[in-house]
């Protein structure tokens, strides 16, 4: 009997009738003849008009529903089938995927929601899955009836009942429960009942579990259904979640029969009630909720849960007079590390720095991720400037440390922006994006610090996309110009090296200098662009210079620190200097102490491995960093640049050009040949030929030139001469 019961219960399975409906006809077609293969019978509407016509004239088990229809869309097909056909059920298949309308559709009855494009596989499963659900509902409702003329049928379903089945007397002691409550929550029928229902609550849901049985209006017909928390056997605290269904009963309708293998006999029943557990859901639901609000990388505050706290926490200060503030904060070298040892690694990153910032905290403080490698933190009821900085400090000083990835040691700084409110802005978006100039004054500034937005800032911001979006464009249109200034020999006037200079013809505020816009390019992760196209103009037209006659003459180029600190960077300028076929042996790189010392580990490795390819290192400004012999001593530097601001100081007193001797009387020591910077008069070149300076640059033989006039000055033996002549 039971093998007939289930063969007949699968033919029914696989004789329901199913409507498919999408505009698309393919696809309602391709759908159709999927349901058939599988044994449905499946028909056909092609759009929403045709679904109701059909739903008007026939009779349907389940509807596969499109949402996004012209003319009737599938939220009006499904009110029509539930007017005409409430026993339908009815699954979605949409490429609509927000919350809100995955929620709308199952709010309006929808039992299931299929995103495309579907896997035929999943849906056939779906389907299926609905269809035996429909199949059991309407079981169920037959069953329903015959439970009006069979006590005892009732009972084997109640202890057979996927939920919890109680009944109460009018203390609220249990005097009947089905087994199910067992296996739910631990507890033995026999031993709840005669325990007031108080029992297995949650002590805070028990006030409104009283509330909710003593309620004057509750009946048959007006059940009480509410969700609260019931506890397992042995534990203080409720674990799981339960949609309890409640109403009174007459007591003497329950008659008791002895088959039941629940706990209790019923008698004296004043309510009847069922547990159904949503813990899954509850959950589900409570996930739901994080995802909308948090970033699921970090678990911390995403911008719209930020900006929702930004608005309470501005109302609050505003009826108070109280001072809140807001930080922008931004990662510095964290591109660097992510585009390095991958996003795996850059996500690890992410949420070590996370666990460095929150422990800088007070209660009450929101850290959020912006996105990216961006935070922003809500510093609420703040006295003044000095607590918003004391708390900048903590957050640098956090990420002072290495982060140990893996095998990799990594660093990573902080530079953070800071509006007060109200002085910085009374609206949130004013403070959001005042914290966001302050912090791009840090970056520029040179990393690592925090800054308070002040009003100037803002020309600033607005001079500063200006320029960068034509940056950009300069980019583009080939507007970036390489100019040269002579090195030359002390003794000889010989050229014997061209520093590489860039400038920029920008097509209305004519000629800029470096100052004017390279710190916006390392801002805006553009130097790598600029660079290249520098380094490749000054490749080609030193290369030709080289191939004519002049051997032995030098190209020098500044690299960015942003550059060098990239750990693809021997490989990147290598790659260049190969594709414009210019010998490495003619090329000297400077980088300054300041960039040495950052890593100096990392920095060691990538200049012996240039040094070893023959490329020259020098050592600019040298006299403004932290001149460290060690490193002088350890490195494969060929050449120190005296920084003009000493080579300044040389006029007539011995004094005065003290620094400017120490360091020659220095190169000549370690063997290494010194380019004097800056050299603007004739004393000075005098003077740095009486110490032994190798080679000078400077003003004395003019500012840096085009390649059209090096040309020119190439072709005589001396650069004295050429400017002479």
């Amino acid at each position: 009997m039971a093998s007939e019961r289930t063969n007949r219960h699968s033919s029914q399975r696989l004789a329901a009738r199913i409507l498919v409906v999408d505009d698309e006809p393919r696809l309602a077609s391709t759908l159709a003849t999927l349901l058939r293969s599988c044994g449905y019978d499946a028909t056909e509407a092609h759009g929403g008009r045709r679904a109701c016509e059909l739903i008007d004239t026939q009779r349907f088990d389940l509807a596969l529903l499109d949402l996004r229809m012209p003319e009737v869309d599938g939220f009006a097909v499904m009110t029509h089938l539930e007017n005409q056909q409430p026993a339908c059920g009815t699954i979605v298949i949409s490429g609509e995927s927000s919350f809100t309308t995955v929620s709308r559709a199952l709010r309006r009855g929808a039992l299931d929601y299929i995103r495309k494009p579907f896997d035929p596989e999943d849906l056939v499963a779906t389907v299926k899955g609905v269809a035996d659900k429909q199949s059991l509902l309407k079981a169920h409702e037959n069953i329903q009836g015959r439970l009006e003329k069979s006590e005892a049928l009732h009972r084997y379903i109640v202890n057979s009942s996927p939920d919890i089945v109680f009944m109460l007397d009018a203390d609220g002691r249990f005097c009947f429960i089905n087994s199910k409550i067992e296996s739910m929550l631990g507890y033995k029928p026999v031993e709840l009942c005669g325990q007031h229902f108080r029992h297995i609550l949650d002590d805070r849901d028990v006030a409104r579990g009283i509330y909710a049985l003593n309620a004057p209006d509750i009946s048959a017909d007006n059940p009480r259904t509410l969700e609260i928390r019931l506890k397992t056997r042995g534990s203080r605290r409720a674990t799981r979640h339960f949609e309890v269904t409640a109403f009174p009963i007459d007591p003497q309708t329950w008659m008791h029969n002895g088959n039941t293998q629940g706990g209790g006999s019923g008698q004296n029943a004043c309510y009847y009630g069922t547990a159904r557990d949503v813990t899954e859901r509850k959950e589900a639901e409570a996930f739901i909720n994080f995802q909308a609000y948090h970033d699921l990388l970090t678990r911390l505050p995403n911008r719209a849960l930020f900006k929702d706290r930004l608005e309470l926490a501005i109302t609050h200060a505003g009826r108070g007079s109280q001072k809140l503030a807001v930080m922008f904060l931004d990662l510095d070298r964290f591109k660097i590390i992510n585009d390095t040892l991958g996003h795996a690694m850059g996500d690890r990153l992410l949420q070590a720095v996370t666990q460095r910032l929150e422990s800088c905290l007070r209660k009450g403080d929101t850290l959020s991720r912006f996105g990216g490698d961006e935070f922003t933190l809500l510093l609420p009821s703040i006295h003044g400037h000095e607590d918003a900085s004391q708390i900048a400090r903590k957050l640098i000083k956090a990420l002072k440390a290495p982060f140990l990835l893996g095998e990799h040691e990594v660093f990573v700084g902080v530079s953070i922006g800071i509006a007060i409110y109200p002085e910085a802005g009374s609206s949130m978006d004013q403070l959001i994006q005042n914290a966001d100039i302050a912090m791009y004054h840090v970056k520029a500034k040179g990393k690592d610090s925090y800054r308070f937005f002040s009003e100037s800032m803002s020309i600033d911001s607005t001079n500063r996309l200006n320029l960068e979006r034509d940056l950009r464009l300069a980019l583009k249109r080939n507007e970036l110009r390489v100019f040269y200034q002579p090195q030359v020999c002390a003794s000889t006037n010989r050229i014997m090296g061209l520093e590489a200079l860039v400038r920029w013809q920008h097509p209305e505020r004519g000629l800029l200098y470096p100052r004017d816009f390279l710190g916006l390019a390392e801002e805006t992760q553009l130097i790598s662009q600029l660079s290249e196209q520098v380094l490749d103009q000054a490749c080609r037209d030193v290369g030709k210079w080289i191939r004519s006659g002049h051997r032995d003459l030098r190209l020098a180029v500044n690299l960015s620190p942003v550059e060098v600190e990239h750990p693809k960077f021997v490989e990147t300028l290598m790659k260049r200097v190969k594709a414009n076929r210019f010998p490495p042996g003619n090329l000297e790189i400077e980088i300054t102490e300041n960039v040495l010392m950052n890593d100096l580990d990392q920095i060691s490795q990538k200049l012996r491995e240039l040094a070893d390819m023959d490329v020259r290192i020098a050592i600019d400004d040298f006299g403004t960093g932290y001149s460290s012999l060690n490193y002088l001593h350890r490195l494969p530097i060929h050449t120190l640049k005296v920084d003009q601001s000493f080579v300044k100081a040389i006029h007539s007193g011995v004094d005065d050009a003290c620094i400017v001797n120490a360091i020659v009387a220095m190169a000549h020591g370690l063997k290494l040949e010194i380019v004097a910077e800056g050299v603007e008069t004739e004393s000075q070149l005098q003077y740095l030929r009486t110490l032994g300076c190798h080679q000078v640059q400077g003003f004395i033989y003019g500012p840096a030139q085009p390649a059209t006039d090096i040309s020119k000055l190439l072709a005589h033996t001396t650069v004295r001469t050429a400017l002479s002549g």
